[in-house]
């Protein structure tokens, strides 16, 4: 018989299977992937979940992961980029990656950078930026602008000559608009995936 305390390993394995097939297995098949030789195990398990939040139905009686499904685990303790801390398995918290990254989706858009035009500021090539839509911005804001018909990605900056688009690379210069700048967004966060 299922038991709660295997429920978190339960889950991983409904997630890793999203993440693979972007729906989840049928009653049938958790019993096969999870080694749960009943449905009422399963059923229970199924119950368990839906209690806890991480999983629904949908009006036709498929199961349907919910916002709750995609949270992580945050660890409760700062990763210092200096000396070892003291290591410990502690997790206190669990965020969600679009939560966390993104307060308003309507208006929110990734952009892929390309180029390292931005590298100094921990901007690299093929990064994707979060850019919240909008069209004004602070000075020092890294924003997506459109310079004279062209997208680029910069620091906005102003001088005694009006406004300018800062690289943070000393091989590029400074780009100072011809014919117009418009702001498309800023750049609220910033993914980076390590192969």
């Amino acid at each position: 018989m299922a038991h709660p305390n295997r429920d978190a390993e339960y889950l991983g394995k409904l997630q890793d299977y999203y993440a693979d097939y972007r729906n989840l297995p049928s009653y049938s098949l958790i019993g096969d992937l999870l080694g749960l030789a009943s449905k009422s195990a399963v059923s229970a398990l199924v119950k368990r979940l839906m209690l806890a939040g991480y999983v629904d139905t949908t009006p036709d009686k498929r199961l349907a992961p919910t916002k709750r499904f995609f949270e992580r685990e945050l660890a409760d303790f700062p990763v210092p980029a200096g000396l070892p801390a003291a290591a410990n398995d502690a997790m206190s918290e669990a965020i969600s990656i679009d939560d966390y990254l993104i307060e308003r989706p309507s208006a929110s858009v990734m952009v892929r950078v390309k180029g390292d035009s931005m590298i100094d500021a921990g901007i690299h090539d093929g990064d994707i930026a979060v850019v919240e839509k909008r069209h004004s911005a602070n000075l020092g804001d890294v924003v997506v602008a459109i310079v004279d018909g062209e997208y680029t990605l910069k620091t906005l900056s102003r001088d005694k000559q009006g406004y300018i688009l800062m690289p943070h690379n000393p091989a590029y210069e400074p780009i100072r608009p011809k014919e117009g700048l418009e702001i498309f967004g800023v750049m609220v966060g910033l993914i980076r995936k390590y192969k």
